[in-house]
């Protein structure tokens, strides 16, 4: 299948929405192929549409069905945007919706029983490096997997879950994980700053420090468990450290309550 033969809406003007966008033109995609529905799209959307010339209109009416649906909006408006586009749904039509929290369930009590795909990638999309992990209903067909595949795996890997009940787990680790990568940057740059480093270079060591480990392990076949023993020598400076970070009230448990919170939210908004 031909990215430049599918036709797409994408409804949501956000982060998320143009870096799905970027994707798609990076990997073959025509400009004309692409419609984005919103009202008030971000300034970089704003950016992005102008630069790559793609249609933009504030409300989806007289629009044809497209062969993707893609809603990109907050899980809190989810039913409002639905009701609005239901009508863009055609007999080929499947819906990909990458909102939180929001079931298929709730998506076909809005808009019927069509063909839709739950999805949850990441922010590192942005760089072509995200991880997509999405769910169907029974009514998406084989065609319509490869059709999500070829938009959702333009900005970075994707698996497929057949549970649903565990897409709450994926958006507190993958959705929400980038959140915590960049607080344990901070973190680590601040307790930098009160050994007495200066200010910038204790930010360019976090920095670096963890984007090097983060290409290590990607290029590493030794899980993470393994990479950390081997830059523990006993007795040293590292193991000091880990011996604080994986006390039994350490970074272990604290990251655990951090997921469980992620879930729990999760499920509440669903």
């Amino acid at each position: 299948m031909d990215l430049g033969k599918l036709s797409v809406i994408l409804v949501g003007g956000g982060n998320m929405g143009s870096a799905l966008a970027g994707g798609w033109l990076k990997n073959g995609m025509p400009a004309s192929q692409v419609k984005v529905v919103d009202p008030a799209p971000s300034p970089q959307m704003v950016r992005f549409l102008s630069e790559n010339v793609i249609r933009h209109v504030v409300s989806a009416e007289n629009i044809a069905p497209p062969d993707v649906l893609l809603v990109a909006v907050k899980p809190q408006v989810m039913g409002e945007v639905l009701q609005s586009i239901k009508h863009l749904v055609g007999e080929h039509t499947v819906v990909i919706s990458v909102a939180a929290g929001t079931t298929l369930f709730f998506m076909e009590g809005v808009l019927g029983q069509c063909a839709i795909v739950r999805a949850m990638p990441n922010t590192p999309a942005l760089v072509q490096r995200g991880i997509t992990v999405a769910c169907a209903n029974s009514k998406v067909s084989e065609l319509q997997v490869e059709q999500a595949n070829l938009l959702l795996g333009s900005t970075g890997s994707i698996e497929w879950l057949t549970d649903e009940n565990l897409m709450d787990a994926v958006t507190a680790v993958s959705g929400s994980g980038p959140a915590y990568v960049f607080y344990l940057t901070e973190a680590l740059s601040n307790a930098a700053i009160a050994t007495g480093l200066p200010e910038a270079l204790a930010h360019k060591l976090a920095l670096e420090t963890v984007a090097g480990a983060g290409e290590m392990m990607m290029q590493s076949d030794q899980p993470p468990a393994k990479l950390r023993e081997n830059v523990t020598s006993p007795g040293g400076t590292t193991q000091a450290a880990l011996a604080v970070l994986m006390d039994k009230d350490g970074f272990p448990a604290l990251l655990k309550r951090a997921v469980d919170a992620a879930v729990k939210r999760g499920k509440e908004l669903s």
